[in-house]
């Protein structure tokens, strides 16, 4: 059985109820808490220390982008899935640099936010299909970046372009070796290795260059996993 406690963050009650309803369906999945504020989400989440916050962007208080931040800090090891109606390109580039690793809109499906809360469970990124779209459009940049598009790829190697494929589609290190037939050693130096030459300092910055420098695409098989989430 998947069991995964949620925290659930939304200023409207009949929306945190819908939540609850449609993510308690799944065996094992439990709601351990509701907040109707920002700061009430962050001291919830404190005190609960759930395995994903499910979180609306506006919200009293505390919005929920630094809500998020500073969950993030304090309980490290939580997940944040942002739910909310607001989709443009600069509300893609705000939950990215917040931290949040899986975004998904009110408009989607509701087996989005299902498969999302799924993903997170194991700690693997989710941006939804219009989320994803969003995100390469932030990711395209101007005519100046077009220089550094190829002096980035052209900085790693064949191997370390497999990796990052791998890596962005949310596989584990333990994954990436098995496909790969490597050790986990060897691949946990690449990681090392790409991390430090494209300057990036998590997993979610490499998911958003390796679409940004088109490594992965959303008609690839890599970013339809990050897509969708686990079968």
């Amino acid at each position: 059985m998947n069991q995964v406690r949620i925290l659930v963050a939304d200023d409207h009650e009949a929306t945190r109820r819908g939540i609850r309803e449609l993510l308690e369906a799944n065996p094992g999945w439990q709601v351990c808490g509701e907040a109707a504020t920002g700061k009430e989400a962050l001291q919830k989440a404190k005190q609960l220390k759930p395995n994903v916050v499910v979180m609306d962007i506006t919200l009293p208080e505390l919005s929920g982008l630094e809500a998020t931040r500073e969950i993030l800090k304090a309980v490290p090891h939580t997940e944040v899935l942002i739910f909310t109606l607001h989709e443009s390109e600069e509300v893609a580039r705000e939950v990215l640099a917040a931290g949040a690793r899986a975004y998904v809109l009110k408009s989607d499906d509701g087996r989005e936010l299902v498969a999302a809360v799924e993903a997170l469970r194991q700690h693997r990124p989710f941006f939804s299909t219009k989320a994803s779209e969003l995100i390469l459009k932030t990711s395209k940049g101007g005519p100046s970046e077009s220089p550094d598009h190829s002096v980035e790829c052209d900085i790693l190697t064949a191997r370390e372009k497999e990796i990052v494929s791998l890596l962005a589609a949310g596989n584990t290190n333990k994954q990436v070796a098995a496909a790969l037939s490597i050790s986990i050693n060897t691949v946990e130096t690449h990681r090392n290795n790409i991390m430090h030459k494209l300057n990036l300092h998590s997993i979610i910055e490499l998911v958003h260059w390796a679409i940004r420098k088109g490594i992965v695409s959303p008609q690839d098989p890599a970013t339809e996993k990050i897509k969708r989430g686990p079968a």
